[in-house]
């Protein structure tokens, strides 16, 4: 599996990726982008099996590289890692097709929780 995370913290990505890693998916290829511009570049190269994204970022945030994918009728798991869990931002998450969001700060048993239901 292809993994792609999207935030435009390098410290972030690489808290993801070791979170990632120990929730048991270490065996999958990650990539990192470090805003939604950069990811959906690299997204219309070659599509991810998942997308892990922050929410606010700058150039291009996360709902607005979801938004362009569904536009351009690029389809994958895509999910929210972010510090803004509200009902509201949940609502837009899903009703963007976002399949999961999840809050920071975040633990190695909610990515286990979370990403082992999705996938």
């Amino acid at each position: 599996m292809n993994i792609l995370v999207v935030d435009d913290s390098a410290a972030m990505r690489n808290m993801i990726i070791r979170t990632i890693r120990q929730a048991g998916l270490g065996d999958h290829d990650i990539a990192q982008a470090e805003d939604g511009a950069v990811a959906l570049e690299a997204i219309r190269k070659s599509v991810p099996d998942m997308i892990l994204a922050d929410w606010n970022m700058p150039n291009m945030t996360g709902i607005e590289l979801l938004e362009a994918m569904n536009e351009e009728g690029i389809k994958t798991l895509f999910g929210f890692i972010t510090t803004e869990a509200t009902a509201d931002m949940r609502a837009k998450a899903s009703a963007g097709g976002a399949k999961f969001l999840i809050s920071k700060p975040f633990s190695v048993e909610s990515f286990e929780k979370v990403l082992g239901a999705v996938m």
